[in-house]
């Protein structure tokens, strides 16, 4: 997982361009900023991506120059929310379509060729976990998108194995076991 600075990053450079992505059609926003030294590039902006930092960072241990950014770009993320919320809740309900089947596609592998997918998990999980955090940001998801994510995670339950928190160990505070139970585990190989 990136390091808080990669996050705080991230969340500056997405707030910066938020009003634009928010009012416009496409789903994926690129990015005008650079990473700390030696991590990855930046992902494109979605509202999920950026709910996912978000929910990193208030897991993460951070020092105090770096709770006082969070503090301010959630102060700023809030805002965003309440002025665009229409806009806000129409992003966030095409991106669950989209990363529903994008979720689903990955267990589909998966089931295919467990062998060669079950290393992927604790990358792909993360789109789960967007998945959750975008259910609160629209209520309007359409039913059937729901029932699909539920049988997804029947069919995940089936295969998931329990094991120690998929992602850094102090994170896991963030992401409790009862909303988060998929991070807790581990695929079957076969």
């Amino acid at each position: 997982m990136p390091s808080p600075n990669y996050d705080l990053g991230y969340l500056r450079a997405g707030i910066n361009t938020l009003e634009s992505y928010l009012l416009s059609q496409d789903l994926y926003w690129s990015l005008d900023a650079s990473p700390p030294s030696g991590e990855l590039p930046y992902p494109r902006l979605t509202l999920g991506t950026l709910l996912l930092a978000q929910a990193r960072l208030r897991a993460a241990p951070l020092s105090f120059s770096q709770e006082g950014d969070l503090i301010r770009l959630d102060a700023q993320i809030d805002a965003a929310r309440t002025r665009w919320r229409v806009a806000w809740g129409r992003k966030a309900g095409r991106e669950f379509h989209a990363f529903l089947n994008l979720w689903r596609d990955f267990l589909e592998e998966y089931r295919r060729t467990p062998g060669e997918n079950v290393n992927r998990y604790a990358y792909e999980v993360r789109r789960r976990a967007i998945l959750d955090i975008l259910s609160d940001e629209d209520e309007g998801i359409p039913a059937e998108e729901r029932k699909l994510l539920t049988a997804l995670d029947r069919l995940l339950r089936a295969v998931l194995l329990p094991a120690t928190f998929v992602w850094e160990a102090e994170l896991a505070a963030g992401f409790p076991p009862q909303k988060y139970w998929y991070l807790y585990g581990r695929l079957k190989e076969d």
